[in-house]
């Protein structure tokens, strides 16, 4: 299992930026890297509420970890500090043992000059999956972010 940390600024406010964080539209707008579609199943963005995602590869050659060409994974909201704080916990559905495992993601929002830092950290990743994979979606996922929220959508 490893760690990573990816960190991005925003120019919207905590709040704007909070509010795409549990909002299942804006979800499935933004957490998903490139070359990939998202898929929002199940979504209650309350303190202890489920979600289900899938991430689907839109190339036929993009290898899943939940079945061909998909990932999902489900969890819940372990915590939420309204405007600064989300914490999710969340597994991969999948029959490989090299890709099972509790995660946590949490994602930290701080106010900076001309918006807000959105720092996320994943712990408990599996060795499955590269920490330079891992950081690259999420880096291209909190571009999507900054896009949406910046926008106004």
């Amino acid at each position: 299992m490893h760690s990573t940390r990816v960190s991005h600024t925003v120019r919207a406010p905590r709040g704007a930026v909070y509010r795409a964080l549990l909002d299942p539209e804006a979800v499935a707008r933004w957490r998903v890297p490139e070359g990939m579609r998202c898929v929002v199943h199940a979504f209650e963005g309350v303190e202890g509420g489920a979600f289900r995602v899938s991430l689907i590869y839109d190339e036929p050659g993009g290898k899943g970890k939940s079945a061909e060409r998909t990932d999902t994974y489900h969890g819940h909201f372990a915590r939420l500090v309204p405007d600064e704080v989300v914490v999710e916990v969340l597994e991969f559905e999948t029959d490989d043992p090299e890709f099972g495992g509790v995660m946590t993601m949490t994602t930290t929002l701080t106010d900076v000059e001309g918006g807000t830092e959105v720092d996320i950290v994943h712990t408990g990743v599996p060795d499955a999956v590269p920490a330079a994979d891992n950081e690259t979606g999420t880096r291209m996922a909190l571009a999507h972010l900054a896009r949406l929220v910046e926008s106004g959508e």
